[in-house]
């Protein structure tokens, strides 16, 4: 394992900015996995620590296939992390809406172009996600539908949903999105959670990867096949919106079957206590994402829903 800097700049008041990466084995590029790009994204950071604790033993055991290179990213974003910033600390800008980036521009246009120009030539990549809105996903690989998506490829995570997404025009200043266009073949995997370390859902991820990586030639492991995926398009989710503001109760989880009826969370009025909404299913499904905060505005979806499915 070798431990570098990808990007670096040079402040003036404080220590300066750095990107750091891990690389195992030599050769082609064949993998690179990126973590949080957001101030909030513990969990992201955590799969990526997990995956290098597996790659490290993988590469001690000379099971790291020859002439394959492979390169995680835990965090492109540490100065945000350390103040508790979702965006960048000084003008509240995304990196993940800066790709490809510009090397003369804004500060996170030059971070995003410093990391792209470093990790765009990889066979595949994988980018641990997070949602705009707060809340909880069932696992799954996203995809953006770009032309230059694979979803039998996608099928070897063995993670339980494959979602094609139509990108929006700002979804074309991702991570993801750039890699395919530069041919390579991109994955965004979301655990179950973003703010708070799940161990469950963080391990099923690097299951998942050591998995595809097997399949694919990068290392020699005998992985387990998982799930077999089923492939869902996110604009056939079907979204459950609140009737009024309050604080949010769930009763549902990500991943959990609901029948038509069938209570998933209330709504409850903050300085009286009493029930303002119900929140029901609309139809059977499975639940795969739910609002996880505290407070909940009127009109949101808070929850979104897989039908077309048999829920006994």
């Amino acid at each position: 394992m070798r431990q570098e800097t990808l990007y670096q700049i040079h402040a003036l008041y404080r220590d300066d900015f750095r990107i750091s990466s891990f690389q195992f084995g030599e050769g082609d590029k064949s993998l690179c996995v990126v973590g949080s790009m957001r101030g909030n994204e513990y969990q992201q950071i955590y799969v990526c620590s997990r995956l290098i604790q597996k790659l490290k033993v993988l590469e001690e055991k000379g099971r790291l296939i020859p002439g394959k290179q492979v390169e995680v990213v835990p965090c492109v974003n540490p100065y945000s992390m350390n103040a508790k910033k979702r965006f960048w600390t000084i003008d509240n800008t995304d990196i993940n809406r800066m790709f490809p980036g510009y090397d003369l521009g804004e500060t996170t246009q030059r971070i995003a172009g410093g990391v792209f120009e470093k990790i765009k030539d990889y066979e595949y990549g994988i980018q641990f996600a997070s949602f705009y809105m707060p809340g909880n996903f069932v696992p799954q690989v996203r995809m953006m539908k770009t032309g230059r998506e694979d979803v039998e490829l996608a099928k070897k995570f063995g993670l339980p949903y494959v979602v094609l997404h139509n990108p929006r025009p700002f979804d074309t200043t991702t991570l993801n999105y750039n890699w395919q266009l530069w041919n390579t073949h991109a994955f965004s995997l979301y655990t179950t959670s973003t703010g708070a370390i799940d161990k469950s859902s963080a391990e099923e991820a690097v299951r998942a990867i050591l998995n595809f990586m097997s399949k694919q030639g990068i290392i020699d492991y005998q992985g387990y096949e998982g799930y077999i995926s089923r492939v869902v398009e996110s604009k056939d989710m079907l979204n459950v919106r609140t009737e009024c503001a309050g604080f949010f109760m769930g009763e549902s989880k990500a991943g959990q079957r609901v029948q038509k009826g069938e209570i998933m969370a209330r709504i409850i009025a903050p300085y009286t206590g009493e029930v303002k909404q119900e929140i029901k299913a609309p139809e059977d499904g499975i639940v795969a994402f739910v609002h996880n905060e505290t407070l909940a505005y009127q009109y949101t979806a808070v929850i979104k829903l897989i039908t077309d499915v048999e829920v006994i």
